[in-house]
């Protein structure tokens, strides 16, 4: 027999190998997979291998009711999970929710009539989807749609479901869900119920939902022939303890967002799913005032591979403030255990586990759940179950079907759900309340958006922010009601400032992370891109409207002129009215103003509003009154006209005022002036 070389002993030993490895599974030398574990390493969109088609995966997972969310902030997936907690407690439908981005739509037409598809849609900004939900808008509403069967009408088979999140402050209020319901009806489908449209501006949005799913419930039953049950809670999430495994076991999660960041070697992309951990290079007090509080926060990505363009948003992703994490664990009875390890295992095959595991109950609560929000009516509604006597069941009950027993008792405070607890359980513990309802029925905590007030040519690697310390004292509350973020970013920045131990407002903050991994001043962020931008020709005269924080994208148009000047470009006229209470309290950004006269001459002029330093109250909207035939002159020059700041009020008052002063000065029917004002809009000639 011929002996065997060099390299066939290699083949020869290669494959020995690889057929070991076929028939043992690799169990000899392969690590053994935690069996709870959720990576979230696999973050964006549906991990490898799973269908992007909709009927498939309902078929799959014996599914007869999908809900689809257009989700930016959270909260239209919450309404999302909502109803479907509900379409299966009450009428036992087999039900998943889906993120639109993680579907294909072309084959809608091949979902049975004995199904149906809700949607769930969030407008954003001036009329737009959210980041999730481009694609499938653009693909609805497009001219030549087209699906997998050629069914004439295409959606002939179609039942959905719509409900729109918005804010009727801006002008293209709820278009999301009105434009796709025009589409899916023009394409022969059927909705069942009405279209309901939540309203954010009003403050209305929980009861504009609560009062459109009931009807909407008894359409379906009679469309789809279903039968109410008693609601029962059943968990769609199990929670394990993982007794082997302690806090410092290097595969548990304490706040670590995925596998990348608990293993030390994040990567980009950055993004909303995968935030990078920046350094923030500096941080100043705004105000000079001892009661309120306004940053100036200058955050260093030239480490990573985020870029931004003047006029983009930054994403703070904060954390929750530990009084609260400990007034939550108190009355919920999960002190003792709060560093317990637990891991959370979906019990049906669509849901998504919001957060990756193994982790503890600690840093669930502090990363990864909105304990600080205002507590929903539907949610009390759910706990009332729980309670831990029979009178506070009552009371929860009351609470949660009497709309105007809620408002008077919770809504106008602003409570939690740890103070509803503490308050209406007389400080009794909820030992009763499963972990996996607690998970499913707070919104995961979402990143803070901020305009950006720096100028991506002038510092493409560091990003400003501007931000006021939210605080709002409301009547019958004994203590303000504080914004999650800003707090936090307020702690880093008197860390950074000096104090050892910043527990600013008496409240403190994990500011080192987890494990320290923020260690030397660092929070977590992504971008977040924009169309609120300077025209693309920078001789194009601009006018700019941003009271109070709103400046903080003017602050970055007028520093990206400057720098455009320098570099020898002509830049058109640029006048900034900016108004705050008064001068030598709150007027943001005073001695760059002035530079900015002493860089631009009279390309430049800043024109103030101080409301609170005469008898009469004078804010911007005066103000641009006032240079009406400027204004309107500026605008002849096709001059670009940007609004930021309080959207309820000032904004609504802005563009009744652009109105008014264009009907005034050209002499025609304030109608006319209002449809003018209109097309600017929709041209992004003004931007709001």
């Amino acid at each position: 027999m011929a002996e065997l070389d060099a390299l066939d002993v290699i083949v020869l030993a290669a494959i020995l190998l690889g057929t070991v490895a076929y028939f043992t599974k690799g169990k000899y030398w392969g690590v053994t997979k935690d069996p709870y574990a959720t990576s979230f390493a696999n973050a964006n969109g549906l991990k490898a291998g799973k269908t992007r088609n909709i009927v498939e995966k309902m078929e799959e997972s014996g599914k007869n009711c999908i809900i689809f969310y257009g989700s930016q902030t959270g909260t239209a997936e919450d309404y999302a999970s909502r109803l479907a907690k509900e379409g299966k407690s009450r009428f036992g439908l087999e039900t998943m929710v889906a993120d639109l981005e993680d579907f294909d739509y072309d084959n809608l037409d091949e979902i049975p009539s004995d199904k149906v598809v809700m949607f769930v849609l969030a407008t954003y900004g001036e009329g737009e989807p959210t980041d999730n939900a481009v694609d499938f808008y653009e693909f609805i509403t497009g001219e030549d749609v087209s699906f997998s069967s050629g069914n004439e009408p295409a959606l002939g088979n179609l039942n959905y479901v719509a409900f729109g999140l918005g804010n009727n402050t801006y002008e293209h209020y709820n278009s999301m869900v009105r434009n796709v319901n025009k589409a899916l009806e023009k394409l022969g489908a059927h909705r069942i119920g009405e279209a309901g449209e939540g309203d954010d501006g009003a403050g209305t949005m929980e009861e504009d939902f609560l009062a459109w799913k009931d009807p909407m419930w008894a359409a379906l039953q009679k469309k789809m022939g279903l039968e109410e049950r008693e609601a029962v809670y059943e968990p769609i999430f199990g929670i394990v303890e993982r007794d082997n495994l302690t806090k410092e076991s290097p595969e548990v999660y304490l706040g670590e967002p995925n596998k990348m960041h608990l293993d030390g070697t994040p990567k980009g992309p950055f993004n909303a799913h995968n935030p990078y951990i920046a350094p923030i290079a500096k941080s100043y007090e705004l105000f000079n005032v001892k009661d309120r509080n306004c940053l100036h926060m200058e955050v260093d990505i030239s480490a990573s591979n985020l870029t931004y363009q003047t006029g983009d948003h930054i994403a703070v992703w904060p954390t929750n403030p530990g009084e609260e994490v400990d007034r939550f664990m108190e009355i919920l009875d999960l002190s003792d255990k709060r560093h317990n390890v637990i891991s959370v295992k979906a019990l049906e095959p669509t849901a998504k586990v919001p957060f990756p595991t193994p982790t503890t109950y600690d840093a669930i609560v502090r990363y990864h759940m909105e304990i600080c929000a205002p507590v929903s009516r539907q949610f009390i509604a759910t706990l009332a179950a729980f309670a831990p006597d029979e009178s506070t069941k009552a009371e929860m009950t009351k609470l949660g079907g009497d709309k105007d027993y809620f408002h008077e008792k919770i809504n106008v405070h602003h409570l939690n759900i740890a103070r509803v607890l503490q308050i209406f359980g007389k400080g009794k513990k909820w030992s009763n309340v499963p972990f996996s309802a607690l998970i499913e029925g707070i919104n995961k905590l979402q990143p803070r958006y901020y305009s950006i007030s720096s100028s991506s040519i002038e510092q493409p690697k560091l990003v400003s922010i501007t931000a006021v310390v939210e605080t709002q004292h409301l009547p019958g509350r004994e203590d303000p009601f504080r914004g999650v973020a800003t707090n936090y970013l307020l702690a880093l920045s008197e860390k950074q400032n000096g104090v050892s131990n910043p527990t600013p407002f008496g409240l403190s903050y994990e500011i080192t992370g987890p494990r320290n991994k923020y260690t030397g001043i660092h929070v977590p962020v992504h971008i977040r891109h924009s169309n609120f931008k300077l025209p693309s020709d920078p001789s194009k005269p601009i006018i700019l409207i941003g009271p109070g924080t709103g400046v903080a994208p003017m602050r970055g148009f007028v520093r990206e002129r400057i720098k455009q000047a320098e570099n020898g470009e002509a830049v058109g006229k640029t006048i900034l009215f900016f108004g705050c209470r008064k001068r030598n309290e709150d007027f943001l950004y005073e001695k760059e103003w002035e530079e900015a006269k002493e860089a631009l001459g009279d390309k430049f002029e800043l024109v103030t509003a101080f409301s609170r330093e005469g008898n009469k109250k004078v804010y911007v909207q005066h103000r641009l009154k006032e240079r009406s035939k400027e204004i309107n002159e500026l605008l002849e020059k096709k001059a670009y006209f940007y609004v930021c700041g309080d959207a309820a009020n000032m904004a609504r008052e802005v563009n009744t005022v652009l109105a008014q002063i264009i009907s005034e000065q050209r002499g025609i029917p304030e109608a006319k002036a209002e449809e003018i004002v209109k097309n600017m809009r929709a041209s992004n000639q003004y931007q709001v």
